[in-house]
């Protein structure tokens, strides 16, 4: 079909074959996987529709270039079409890409990004395992005070710059129809700066967290955390500064990088139940309350720190291992 389309219209046919195939495999792809969610979530007949997709002009631009679209020479991306691009690398590529996404983010930065086999880094063994629970007074308490991740709260400090560059953007926008003004441009622009400023600060705490955990421990347990239900609370605002998904993506990604074991753990009942003897409470325990004290053995201690603690003890890992005791982990079918 799309042979036809280009051999009809001139608009087409000027442009690669390449990047085109692929905008329609990857809509294609997004189809098929909206279609399963829904099915998955709703019954027959309240089945909703197509998820909407962006306007044109609110979507940022982005092509996908396979290995016969693009060649490396000389330092140089050369793409389908006669495209010749200078990049600015940020590191020497470790294999031969098997293609390359060209896209441009919301301050008008143009990225490429490439897709090469991933490679393990191995780093010498420690004889420790962790647990970790996520939480919003602080994103990760961990069975070792000393890697516990306090709360930054940059989406609190960037709140009121944010604030500020909307409301400028609200005064300066224009009735539809008409083009939109230098000012509310340039206000737009300031708004997405402070974004990915807040965006980058909580991505370098993240990733700087992730290594140090991966570098001091052989195997982690982790809280298989669902955000979802945080957006119907009134912590909401601080789960989302939190970012916890993005904390917990950074924490798999690196743990694969250097080939330590990972075990994503049920988070159900995790705050109900007692790492010591096993026991759970009848009632869950509510937000406020942050000390967690067993009905069964009298074992008192902070909720967060219990839960960390639990999640050690269902992954299958020795508690004591926290302690930097030596133990043998048995092999895991969840490693990410």
């Amino acid at each position: 079909m799309l042979t036809g389309w280009r051999g009809e219209h001139d608009w087409l046919r000027t442009g690669a074959s390449v990047p085109q195939q692929q905008i329609i495999r990857d809509f294609a792809r997004s189809r098929a996987k909206a279609l399963k969610d829904i099915k998955a979530r709703l019954p027959i007949k309240r089945r909703a529709g197509m998820p909407r997709f962006k306007k044109k002009d609110l979507a940022d631009p982005t092509l996908n270039y396979t290995r016969r679209g693009f060649r490396l020479k000389g330092g140089r991306l050369h793409l389908a079409g006669g495209i010749v691009l200078t990049v600015v690398w940020s590191r020497d590529l470790p294999a031969d890409p098997s293609s390359v996404r060209i896209y441009r983010d919301s301050l008008g930065h143009w990225y490429a990004s490439f897709v090469v086999p991933a490679e393990v880094w191995p780093l010498p063994p420690t004889g420790a395992v962790l647990g970790v629970d996520w939480g919003v007074k602080e994103i990760a308490s961990t069975t070792s005070d000393a890697h516990d991740l306090p709360h930054p709260g940059f989406g609190k400090k960037s709140a009121g710059k944010l604030a500020r560059y909307q409301r400028m953007m609200a005064r300066r926008r224009r009735p539809e129809g008409q083009a939109t003004s230098k000012g509310c441009r340039k206000a737009r622009r300031q708004a997405a700066k402070a974004y990915k400023r807040m965006v980058r600060q909580r991505q370098d705490v993240a990733r700087k967290w992730a290594k140090r955990v991966v570098t001091d421990h052989d195997a982690i347990a982790v809280e298989d955390f669902r955000p979802k239900f945080l957006a119907k609370t009134t912590m909401a605002r601080r789960a989302a500064d939190a970012a916890i998904s993005a904390t917990k993506r950074e924490l798999i990604n690196m743990a694969r990088k250097h080939g330590r074991i990972l075990r994503l753990v049920d988070p159900a009942h995790t705050t109900m139940e007692c790492a010591q003897c096993g026991a759970r409470t009848k009632h869950a325990l509510p937000l406020s309350e942050r000390t967690y004290t067993c009905i069964v053995c009298g074992a008192v201690s902070p909720r967060d720190k219990n839960s960390a603690h639990v999640m050690l003890v269902r992954a299958g890992l020795n508690p004591a291992g926290a302690d930097r005791v030596s133990l043998d982990c048995p092999p895991d079918s969840r490693a990410a």
